[in-house]
């Protein structure tokens, strides 16, 4: 028997979370609904299985419909819906600076002449780059929204770091986004990054006593303030 990814377990778990209803809070966050939640969810699992192969020069790209198009597809999404221009060029911002970092990790701590993983070979990276990618994309991109598109993006990224590196240096190789081993890694980085921004979130405003609103529109701070108010919650992310 198989083993199923991990990437597609953790689908499968969040696919039940929202089905029973667990999700809703975050999901208003990301301003999806039970059923497009669902939709994104099925792309993700059925496009993992789907790659779309192209060379240029030396080097053979494979993009995964479900590891790279879906994420990327959503990301665009989730900016087109911000509010204010903060909003948008922030997770842009976490993304860059997550990928530069997952790439810095994949190129110098993760390799070496005598470990394929270098000084780090006993560490999976799928362990390892999630819980890096979510925490820099949190703490960059300060939102549900943000830490989903900075650690997605990001990882995806630091594979165009990969292949950018291969062609500046005249080598031939193979240069995989969102498929294989990486599907893992985006999907669980997504997922990780969402998480810790829906706890700290939380704890935050407990803290503070409400939702931020210093430096909001007037328009978003008064939907932020009104209690009971579901549209508002929707407006309210960070």
């Amino acid at each position: 028997m198989t083993n199923l990814p991990v990437g597609i377990i953790v689908l499968i778990v969040v696919s039940i979370l929202i089905y029973l209803g667990a999700a809703h809070r975050v999901l208003d966050r990301l301003r999806l609904t039970d059923k497009a939640a669902l939709t994104v969810l099925a792309a993700l699992i059925i496009g993992s299985l789907i790659d779309i192969p192209f060379t240029l020069g030396n080097i053979t790209f494979a993009v995964n419909i479900g590891g790279a198009l879906v994420p990327i597809a959503l990301a665009i999404y989730l900016i087109s819906r911000a509010e204010t221009n903060i909003e948008k060029v922030r997770p842009l911002v976490a993304a860059l600076v997550t990928a530069a970092v997952v790439f810095g990790i994949g190129s110098f701590l993760m390799t070496g002449i005598r470990e394929p993983a270098g000084r780090f070979a006993f560490v999976d990276i799928i362990y390892i780059y999630p819980v890096v990618a979510a925490v820099i994309a949190y703490a960059v991109g300060r939102s549900r929204r943000g830490a989903w598109i900075a650690a997605t993006l990001g990882v995806l990224l630091a594979d165009a770091f990969h292949g950018a590196l291969l062609a500046s240096r005249g080598m031939a190789g193979l240069v995989h986004f969102g498929g294989a081993g990486v599907f893992d890694v985006v999907v669980v980085s997504g997922v990780l990054a969402v998480l810790l921004a829906e706890v700290v979130g939380e704890i935050r405003e407990r803290l503070q006593g409400g939702p931020e609103a210093e430096g909001r529109e007037s328009a978003l701070v008064v939907n932020l303030k009104t209690p009971g108010n579901d549209e508002g919650g929707r407006k309210n992310e960070e």
